[in-house]
């Protein structure tokens, strides 16, 4: 057949290894072959109900005869009925355990609730002083520009307001996170807050225009200014009336007193600085009676603010004057100045007069050191607080696992008057439990593999009873639950020596009709060398042909015991001599076209397998298309080193249920059973793919008919980037041993 394969170009001339392999089909795979017989509509044939047991015994006669077993008498504990046990010992604990645990979880869930809103309204209040210090900066850095009619810009404010937007975005975010009050009347009331602020900031825009305009007094946008920082800070009062705890109360007021002192000594800050001049020449420094009143009234509420600050936090049980110590005049030269400077200047009634020429500069930078300590004081107790708040809510789940343990106590308590009750039932449920879980998940999975593994005779298959009798329900479970191991054991055996029986024979069938029909291609072989009659030599080749077809099939019984291949190749082979080789393998070989096949080699170790796998692949195809259509093989080498191998007919085509019922097939393998006779060649394919990582699916073609896809993985289509290293002649010869030479071989080397 050498010379046939070289005149049609359908199939490779190649000489290959021949011995028995892992691959086959049925003998009658030329009339109904592999995966689109999954679509026939063939009756499915009964699986065989077995042999019936050869004991003869009744399937719920219990191991041990019932007279034998003392059980005991009808009225004892453990023959109750379950539900009169269940009644007994669920009834005490569950009143016990709902009255107590109700009231204690709720209480516990309150303050968890309450405490979780707290740590929400602890990060808003963060937030809102942080916006807050960001508009005094913007206030005081803009108040001497606004009074000696410089712009803005020139004295660097634009930064400020950039650091007052991005602080008042982060306030939004915070304040979102609030969400839906839930009928919450404190957290209602900072809705409320929050609402108004949130209108209050949106005229902030008004604030900066009219801030530089001419003839608006400093005093104006000050205030304007001023308005907006104490709606920020009175959300520190509003959280004191979110909790109920006494030391946040007291800690929430504190902050609140402080963040006002800071406050007021950021209005002196702000009034003084509009009454200097910006320096170089400008004008002399102007400190009018209504702006003086304005700065001597947040000089006195700084005071008063300072003393209720200290009264409240050292009622918290804190240090207020190790706190603020760093405020102390004597403590920081330029605090005590910038203080001298300012009850000077705002008690005074003739204001600035009399005092040193000095620039709004060199005032803000002095009077910001003590703002700048107020800040680091005020975060310190934004701090405190927020630690205060995480403390106590761990303290709330603490008391709330408490609780929780307290009532477990409590149920584990009643549940000792039913421990008595339900004892007799919980042993023989843990027994039963137990048994039916080792045999589930060890015995019966173990003992299948040995089954499977070894001689059925010579695997210990006796099973052991549960060991519960008894007249209740319980024990006509174990009863019938040892009954039902027993069968299962028993099927399993039979099956094993089944299917073992089964293996050997097809075994030897195949490896019988392999060697002879080895012999007979290579008889052929000779004949077809010697031959010079074309006619005589067409019906050798007919004949060549035929007797390949006939190995293939035989070697499906070898796929069906399971057995490993025989001999594979030592040495990549291209991947259009396995096409040819597959195609040479089909009945009606002349059909079959390929056509765009890359230059890639297929890994010698897979060969055998995937030209057994396309044979069965193109026979279905041609099987089910017209005789004068044709069965188009391409290929694709992909970027990431995998081949795809298209097969499309134009066939009759398949339903998508059973092209879904097919490719659930080829990806999962079922088990040797009847239906696997009618459907040889779809076994076949699956158990040859799944040996090598080969995926195959069928899908509609596009022109009619079905079309099979084949991806070959990396480690199986080298993608021909390196040749493989020629082999030593040893080897060669070695290989060579045992070839046929008709045209129903493989590839050779």
């Amino acid at each position: 057949m050498q010379g046939r394969f070289k005149r049609d170009g359908s199939a490779a001339a190649e000489q290959e290894p021949h011995g028995g392999t892992d691959r086959g089909s049925s003998p009658q795979h030329a009339q109904n072959p592999g995966p689109a017989a999954a679509g026939d509509n063939s009756e499915r044939a009964p699986r065989s109900a077995g042999p019936a047991s050869s004991s003869g015994a009744d399937p719920i006669t219990p191991l041990v005869p019932r007279g034998a077993v003392n059980t005991g008498s009808r009225i004892a504990l453990r023959n109750w009925r379950i539900s009169t046990r269940l009644i007994s010992l669920l009834a005490l604990p569950v009143v016990a355990a709902t009255t107590l645990g109700g009231l204690r979880i709720n209480d516990s869930m309150n303050d968890i609730q309450q405490l979780d809103h707290m740590q929400l309204l602890t990060q808003m209040t963060k937030q809102a002083t942080t916006l807050a210090q960001a508009l005094q900066e913007e206030r005081d850095r803009s108040a001497g520009p606004l009074s000696n009619g410089v712009k803005a810009d020139d004295y660097k404010v634009a930064e400020p307001r950039k650091r007052t937007d991005r602080a008042k975005a982060a306030f939004f975010d915070a304040t979102t996170a609030i969400g839906n009050t839930d009928g919450d009347e404190a957290l209602e009331g900072i809705h409320a807050s929050v609402g108004q602020i949130a209108g209050q900031l949106g005229q902030i825009r008004d604030i900066r225009r009219e801030a530089y305009a001419k003839g608006s007094p400093s005093l104006q946008t000050v205030d304007a200014y001023s308005q907006l920082i104490t709606s920020l800070l009175s959300l520190s009062q509003d959280m004191a009336q979110a909790t109920s705890n006494p030391e946040m109360i007291k800690r929430t007021r504190a902050l609140a007193a402080f963040s006002s002192a800071k406050e007021y000594a950021s209005v002196q800050r702000a009034i003084i600085a509009a009454a200097l001049p910006g320096g170089g020449g400008q004008k002399g420094s102007h400190l009018d009676q209504n702006d003086r009143q304005f700065g001597r009234a947040a000089l006195h509420k700084e005071t008063l603010a300072l003393k209720s600050f200290n009264v409240t936090y050292t009622a918290s049980g804190q240090n207020a004057e190790e706190l603020t110590a760093t405020l102390e005049n004597g403590n920081n030269p330029e605090i005590k100045a910038a203080d001298t400077y300012a009850q000077k200047v705002l008690d005074s009634p003739t204001g600035m007069a009399g005092t040193a020429e000095r620039s709004y500069l060199d005032w803000y930078e002095q009077s910001s050191t003590k703002i700048q300590a107020m800040k680091t004081i005020e975060e310190t107790l934004l701090s405190d607080m927020e630690g205060k708040a995480r403390e106590l809510r761990d303290q709330s789940q603490r008391e709330a696992i408490i609780s929780g343990a307290l009532i477990l106590l409590v149920l584990g308590v009643s549940l000792v008057g039913a421990f008595v009750v339900a004892r007799s039932m919980i042993r023989s449920l843990r027994r039963l439990q137990d048994t039916a879980t080792r045999v589930a998940q060890d015995r019966l999975p173990e003992l299948v593999k040995q089954l499977s593994e070894a001689d059925p005779q010579d695997v210990d298959t006796s099973v052991e009873s549960v060991g519960v009798h008894s007249r209740d329900e319980i024990g006509k479970v174990a009863a019938a639950f040892d009954d039902v191991h027993r069968e299962a054991v028993r099927l399993a055996a039979e099956q094993a020596l089944l299917r073992g029986n089964v293996n050997a024979m097809f075994t030897n069938l195949s490896r019988r009709s392999q060697g002879l029909i080895q012999r007979q291609l290579s008889l052929i072989s000779e004949l077809e060398s010697r031959e010079a009659d074309p006619d005589q030599l067409s019906s050798l080749f007919k004949l060549d042909h035929l007797a390949t077809r006939m190995r293939r099939n035989g070697e499906n019984l070898l796929v069906l015991a399971g057995e490993e291949p025989g001999r594979r190749w030592t040495r990549p082979v291209p991947l259009v001599d396995v096409l040819r080789a597959a195609a040479s393998e089909v009945e009606q070989y002349e059909r079959i076209e390929l056509a765009a096949v890359p230059a890639t080699e297929v890994a010698g170790r897979v060969v055998n397998d995937l030209v057994h796998l396309l044979a069965e692949l193109l026979e279905n195809a041609t099987s089910f298309s017209s005789p004068q259509t044709k069965v188009r093989v391409t290929g694709h080498a992909l970027p990431d080193g995998r081949v795809l191998v298209e097969i499309h007919d134009t066939g009759i085509g398949l339903s998508p249920e059973d092209l879904a019922a097919i490719n659930e097939r080829l990806a999962s393998p079922p088990t040797v059973d009847v239906s696997v006779s009618r459907r040889m060649g779809l076994f076949v394919v699956g158990r040859l793919s799944l040996r090598h990582g080969i995926r195959i699916q069928l899908r509609p073609s596009d022109s009619g008919g079905t079309t099979a896809l084949v991806m070959l993985p990396v480690d199986v289509a080298h993608g021909g980037k390196q040749p493989a290293p020629k082999p030593a002649a040893g080897q060669q010869r070695a290989a060579g041993n045992g070839a046929g030479s008709g045209s129903g071989n493989r590839p050779g080397l």
